[in-house]
């Protein structure tokens, strides 16, 4: 999920899209085949006869939610093709914006700082939907209600770490950087360091002044693994869904001054399908509700760490939760 609004740069790379879209197609997609039917939601197969195309960026979690929307259609009556896994933010974005896909899940934080250029995150979740459902209508995109999985920043530490300095809050990392500077080392992306939606910021909003000798870089992956190792630093850089951090044992700081942007997911749908198919939002609004971090750790794990296949963690998850059934 890409966390920077840089406009101009945006714009450019939108150009080349829309020329790639329309010069070469979309990625290669495939026919959704499995045989489901309606569970809770797509009674009446409302879809029947509709042809849909659902969409996601690279990463595990938004290939997940793809597939979950994907199948949804499907069990309500749907011919779905499934163009999942577009390498980028803006590439998926532009094939649901144009046309090429009818739908995808994106994070409110994405769509308000990186393809809509604001600097400042809205600190309300609610109302940082409702933003960019309003501006984005221009765009010609329809935003869905939103669900509680929030996937955005936090630090984490193990379990050995939390006992040593009972930390449980961004608030509490400053009082102990204070008290005991040494205490507090971090691992971190490259990016995060210099972000001013990253550790300047943070610093600023939680009055931490951490010395240069007491930040790691590293790569997202090595970091899980140190910080579960606790020795290289005490806190490490995460992202609240992912399904390393139960697996490894962290616990996140709770970002008690409400500092970092909200990164929930959403559908983002394209407007003219939606008007050819309004029932999609009744489709998805009870799916949606169902996600939250628990839920998002859960899946993510099991492909990031179990290596499920993220269709059928999809698909087992609608089935479990009664969302749909078997044909």
């Amino acid at each position: 999920m890409s966390r920077v609004g840089v406009r101009r740069r945006s714009a450019v790379l939108v150009a080349v899209l829309v020329l790639a879209l329309g010069g070469c197609g979309l990625v290669s997609g495939s026919p959704m085949t499995d045989d489901v039917k309606p569970g809770t939601v797509g009674r009446g197969l409302p879809l029947k006869g509709a042809q849909l195309t659902v969409t996601s960026k690279e990463f595990t979690e938004n290939i997940i939610l793809g597939q979950i929307m994907g199948l949804v259609f499907k069990a309500a009556g749907a011919t779905v093709v499934d163009k999942t896994n577009i390498q980028g933010t803006i590439g998926a974005r532009e094939a649901v914006r144009t046309g090429a896909a009818d739908g995808m899940y994106e994070y409110t934080g994405t769509g308000w700082i990186t393809h809509l250029g604001h600097e400042k995150p809205i600190a309300d979740e609610h109302k940082q939907w409702e933003a960019v459902r309003d501006e984005d209508r221009a765009n010609g995109l329809v935003w869905l209600p939103q669900s509680a999985l929030n996937n955005t920043y936090a630090l984490a530490l193990n379990a050995a770490n939390e006992k040593k300095y009972p930390v449980r809050s961004l608030s509490g990392l400053a009082a102990l950087l204070k008290k005991d500077p040494g205490a507090v080392t971090l691992c971190l992306e490259n990016e995060f360091v210099t972000r001013n939606d990253g550790l300047p910021g943070m610093a600023k909003a939680y009055g931490m002044d951490i010395p240069a000798g007491n930040i790691r870089k590293m790569s997202a992956g090595v970091i899980y693994t140190q910080a579960a190792r606790g020795d290289a630093c005490t806190f490490g850089e995460v992202y609240t869904t992912d399904g390393r951090i139960k697996a490894m044992g962290l616990t996140v700081l709770a970002d008690d001054r409400h500092f970092f942007p909200n990164y929930n997911a959403a559908p983002e749908m394209n407007a003219a399908a939606m008007r050819k198919h309004p029932q999609i939002a009744a489709l998805l609004a009870p799916v949606t509700k169902a996600l939250d971090n628990t839920v998002a750790q859960e899946l993510n794990r099991k492909v990031d760490v179990d290596g499920e296949d993220p269709h059928e963690v999809a698909k087992q998850w609608l089935l479990r939760e009664g969302f749909i059934k078997e044909g």
